[in-house]
């Protein structure tokens, strides 16, 4: 059975701040009708006009953009979904994240295994009766550990997306696809593409990353018992056109209505807070250690 992720900070309303007035990166409907996701401080974030890390950023998303395409997706699949990359505990993969870096953020440059405390944290102190929430959040990125092990970022970070079916304008930086073969394939390139419509989330060959990776990992473990609503937020929390400008709207079906609303909340916690002070972790490790054990994933896993 699978799993989910969260991160964040909390105490204050969620309060939206204005988009610059234009954007080459969205659809009109998205700049007119949106705005710049916040974090529970109503902290803005997400910027990919003018941040300091622009150019890191700009560079991982073109190599993405114009790469993830149905073939490169499947050949990832077959690289990564054997689980033949060793066995080690959530506690392992976390700290080989100590120092990693998440090239496709705009915000913060924050090691990840300092992320997935913070994130937890946040969703104690908001949710203190939801433990598996807690634990969703602490561990919805371990997927990054593939970078770890020699793989590309733009293959494990970045906002997610269908292949498949025609690229929306509202994924970020989206003008980027011009360079990307699948835009001229007869099928896919196309609105609906290789799908029906209203198929539903669960039938769509996401763009490969951490999302889908930490899903199947621990989809795969048989002793996992996470709620399936940690699962969605792992498998979606990346899937920011969806979630955060209500594109593909037209390959949901009638039950992706729950995953939206929980993947929604969720990520008012996986955005950074500028705020936050740096967690005590040698304090908090045995605090998740036990919700590990709880919940099924306190040993070795395979990946």
């Amino acid at each position: 059975m699978p799993v989910t992720p969260i991160y964040s900070n909390c105490d204050g309303p969620v309060v939206a701040s204005e988009p610059p007035v234009e954007s080459k990166h969205y659809s009109a409907e998205a700049v007119a009708n949106s705005f710049r996701p916040t974090n529970l401080l109503g902290e803005a974030y997400r910027n990919y006009e003018n941040s300091s890390r622009q150019s890191i950023v700009e560079s991982n998303y073109r190599k993405q953009h114009e790469n993830m395409t149905v073939e490169k997706v499947r050949s990832l699949h077959k690289k990564w979904l054997g689980f033949t990359h060793g066995e080690h505990t959530v506690m392992e993969v976390l700290h080989k994240l100590d120092n990693f870096v998440d090239e496709s953020d705009p915000d913060v440059s924050i090691p990840n295994s300092l992320h997935a405390f913070m994130t937890a944290e946040a969703i104690r102190k908001l949710h203190p009766d939801k433990d598996w929430l807690w634990l969703t959040g602490f561990v919805h990125d371990l997927g990054k550990v593939m970078s770890c092990w020699g793989e590309e970022q733009w293959c494990v970070v970045g906002d997610t997306f269908p292949v498949g079916c025609e690229f929306s304008k509202d994924i970020v930086l989206s003008h980027q696809f011009e360079g990307n073969p699948d835009t001229k394939h007869a099928v896919y390139g196309t609105k609906y593409g290789m799908y029906e419509p209203h198929c539903g989330l669960d039938n769509l060959l996401m763009g490969f990353g951490h999302d889908e990776y930490l899903y199947q990992v621990l989809s795969n473990h048989p002793t996992c018992t996470l709620p399936i609503e940690g699962l969605w937020c792992i498998r979606y929390h990346s899937f920011y056109p969806w979630h955060d400008k209500g594109a593909y709207k037209h390959l949901m079906a009638p039950e992706d209505a729950a995953k939206l609303e929980t993947v929604k909340e969720f990520n008012k916690f996986d955005l950074y807070s500028k705020g936050d002070d740096l967690p005590d972790v040698s304090k908090l490790e045995p605090l998740y250690q036990t919700l590990l054990e709880k919940y099924g994933l306190g040993g070795k896993i395979r990946w």
